[in-house]
């Protein structure tokens, strides 16, 4: 997350000069796709290369015009992610980079003093992942175990901004801005206990950012060993899912060949019955810990102008809360019972 993270420097328009003339200091774009990606991308994103910049430069404007004061950052392959992400469609990029901000600005508990090194004790733990190989489609596997996390040590929010971390790591690639990405989770060993902490109200807001405030296709969410308690936890995500995500949900228990359908054994590890060794968290740790330069920008503080509040926002507000709390109440009948 580099570059300027406003609109001060210039005040582009349609048909302003070219951002090189504007800003000369602002890094130059070069495509790091293979030939297959740019194909995969104009087919399936509706990226031109001919186009590329003339579509950055359009969505830049609509920000600096709209959102003076949003305090995103400008450059042509940060803005990419965006517009890639909603298959080059302007208003939906800019409404996802608006909701993307405003996620930042609504849930401190999260966003704060976001950095590597403040959630090295999660790191450590092993709750979240990269394994070290893609699947045959280019996507990386992210491996999420919850039964690494005691609840004693720091609250569920810590866990959540780990997996932030690690997806913004993820997606300054861009060959997984275009391939996207899996998840893995397995649920061995989820207690009631620990499913009480992921209520409504931190569902919705998860299942919002990553479907509505985040850069990153998600194209598979594999769940692994789910125990009878997960039909409770489902039921609180379900909700809140769009049903072409919905759909993107398998879910294996413990059988290990349904898992290989999805993920080839070749790229997993022994654990689950793969053939690539042990699973091994400290490559990723080490990886990530030495990102934290690209994580110094906090745009936790950032407010955005009062008449600059992104359609469909993200849950918040006390009513909103308030809502999302007599929702788990409801929902804790349900739970026991699947437990």
């Amino acid at each position: 997350m580099s570059g300027e993270s406003d609109c001060t420097r210039t005040s582009p328009s349609a048909g302003s000069p070219s951002d090189n003339e504007l800003l000369p200091d602002r890094p130059k774009y070069v495509c790091t796709l293979s030939p297959d990606l740019v194909t995969k991308a104009r087919e399936e994103l509706q990226e031109k290369p001919e186009w590329r910049l003339r579509d950055v430069q359009a969505l830049r404007d609509m920000v600096c015009k709209d959102y003076p004061s949003l305090g995103t950052c400008l450059d042509d392959a940060f803005l990419l992610r965006f517009l890639r992400a909603r298959k080059f469609d302007y208003d939906r990029a800019l409404q996802l980079l608006v909701n993307y901000h405003t996620c930042r600005r609504t849930w401190p508990e999260v966003f704060s003093n976001l950095k590597p090194s403040a959630i090295k004790p999660v790191l450590e733990s092993g709750f979240v992942t990269v394994l070290p190989h893609r699947d045959p489609q280019g996507r990386h596997i992210v491996c999420i175990r919850p039964d690494r996390w005691t609840p004693s040590n720091y609250p569920i929010t810590e866990n959540i901004r780990a997996i932030y971390l690690t997806l913004e790591k993820l997606i300054q690639s861009e060959e997984t801005q275009v391939n996207g990405i899996v998840i893995l989770a397995d649920y061995k060993g989820v207690s009631l206990s620990k499913a009480s902490h992921f209520g409504p109200f931190v569902a919705k807001k998860v299942i919002g950012i990553l479907q509505d405030g985040f850069p990153i296709r998600i194209k598979a969410v594999n769940i692994i060993n789910e125990p009878r308690i997960f039909k409770g936890i489902f039921a609180i995500i379900k909700p809140f899912l769009k049903e072409k995500i919905a759909n993107r949900f398998f879910l294996h228990g413990c059988d290990l060949n349904s898992l290989h359908q999805n993920i080839p054994p070749v790229i997993l590890p022994e654990e689950y019955g793969g053939t690539a060794g042990k699973l091994d968290i400290s490559a990723w740790n080490e990886l990530l810990l030495a990102s934290e330069e690209d994580f110094l920008h906090d745009f936790s503080e950032l407010v955005l102008p009062c008449d600059s509040s992104p359609h469909e926002l993200l849950v918040s507000g006390d009513a909103d809360e308030k809502q999302c709390d007599d929702s788990l109440r409801g929902m804790k009948p349900q739970l026991y019972y699947c437990y």
